[in-house]
């Protein structure tokens, strides 16, 4: 091996690469605790941990200015596979340390993996309600339904990033095409006031209740109690021109939280209708909330427990059981993993639970055990390594006393 190809490989398997990697882990895990303040749990996962480069804005060009979460853990993983590879000697004597170091190798590939994969949604159901789908609780898209079968809808969703000013889309089962003329990631919607708005220019929506609404961008919020309310003015337009610009928006427009309802139209003999609305999963499966129960400390109103008592069905009748989701008991099936997460705290009528869905769930659990277990096995291998020489010393010192 010629000396480059040494230094090269002195460099990754080197016991300093592997502190300075663990201090910088250090100090990104703080800098990013204190940023969540200002930016929330979702953006800090972003910027920090999910980022080979944590960048900041100087003028309008991101620059790097530390190693982030991706970048940190792939050195460190390449660092401990080469140490294994070419530092330790193979001996039954540190198969414990191996199994130990092989347990974090696995532990850096789940959370790399679960990164890359796990997506969170979100399911409100009311009481006696049934559903079979599951919401964003950050992304959104338009949906276009072709309501037209009473026994039947037909779903066209548009991503919220295809949604930009300018561009127009157009879907091989939409007879007309999509244009966006605005969209604003957050926003604020209200009535128009027939007084107050009398000076106000038109609305750029022509069509559904667009023209009776006002809307204004908003800064987009981070924070993981608030969501961003996305509002875009969307015209169809067919073969034979226009068919009306319509206001869609997530965001309340009133006073008592009352949000746009999918919006109407007829075109070619069909009726349809078009809203925006949270992400969708739909699930080959559906749960009905049979009962939610809010236990709470005798004499307050302190919460104890509260779980949700659903019905799991599937269409091919397999599965028709009951399921009762509490804290830190979830319901798992599907690949899908659902969480007792909230509730209505008004009136207790309707149960929100999380539902995570990470094809690599189990590698943390399996690389966690396999870190148990070498740490005990190293801790064996000492211990009766230890009782062997003082038998052995015991053994001599009776000798010498006969």
């Amino acid at each position: 091996m010629n000396a480059t190809l040494r230094q090269f490989r002195d460099f990754f398997v080197s016991l300093r690469l592997t502190v300075v990697l663990l201090v910088l882990g250090m100090l990104l895990v703080f800098v990013a605790t204190l940023d969540q303040v200002n930016l929330g749990i979702w953006a800090v996962q972003e910027k920090y941990f999910r980022a080979f480069f944590v960048l900041w804005k100087m003028g309008n060009v991101p620059v790097p200015v530390f190693p982030g979460g991706y970048f940190i853990g792939s050195l460190l993983l390449i660092n401990l596979v080469s140490a294994h590879l070419y530092r330790f000697k193979r001996s039954w004597r540190k198969a414990g340390i191996e199994l130990t170091h092989a347990g974090l190798i696995l532990l850096l590939v789940g959370e790399l993996l679960s990164g890359l994969w796990q997506e969170d949604y979100s399911m409100q159901i009311g009481h006696g309600q049934t559903k079979n789908y599951a919401e964003s609780q950050r992304d959104n898209e338009l949906a276009l339904v072709d309501t037209t079968d009473a026994k039947f809808d037909d779903v066209v969703v548009i991503p919220e990033k295809m949604i930009r000013p300018g561009e127009a889309i157009q879907h091989p089962k939409l007879p007309f095409r999509v244009l966006t003329k605005e969209y604003y990631p957050n926003s604020r919607v209200r009535l128009r006031g027939p007084v107050v708005d009398a000076g106000a220019p038109p609305s750029p929506a022509n069509a559904g209740v667009g023209p009776k609404l006002m809307a204004a961008p908003a800064p987009i919020t981070f924070s993981q109690s608030e969501r961003n309310w996305p509002t875009a003015f969307i015209e169809l337009i067919g073969t034979e021109g226009s068919l009306g610009t319509w206001l869609v928006s997530e965001a309340p427009f009133d006073e008592e939280g009352h949000q746009l309802a999918p919006q109407r139209f007829e075109h070619a003999g069909r009726t349809w209708t078009i809203t925006m609305r949270a992400r969708r999963i739909y699930e080959p499966f559906s749960l009905t909330l049979l009962k939610f129960s809010f236990d709470r400390y005798a004499g307050t109103e302190i919460p104890k427990n509260f779980s949700s008592k659903v019905h799991l069905t599937t269409p091919d009748g397999r599965n028709d059981r009951d399921v009762l989701i509490y804290m830190n008991n979830p319901l798992r099936y599907g690949g899908l993993t659902f969480y007792q997460a909230d509730y209505d705290h008004e009136k207790e009528q309707y149960t929100i639970l999380q539902v995570v869905q990470n094809p690599s769930w189990l590698i943390p659990y399996i690389a966690c055990g396999m870190m148990t277990f070498g740490l005990i096995v190293q801790f064996g291998i000492h211990l009766f390594g230890f009782i062997g020489k003082r038998r052995a010393v015991n053994s001599l010192a009776k000798k010498a006393e006969i």
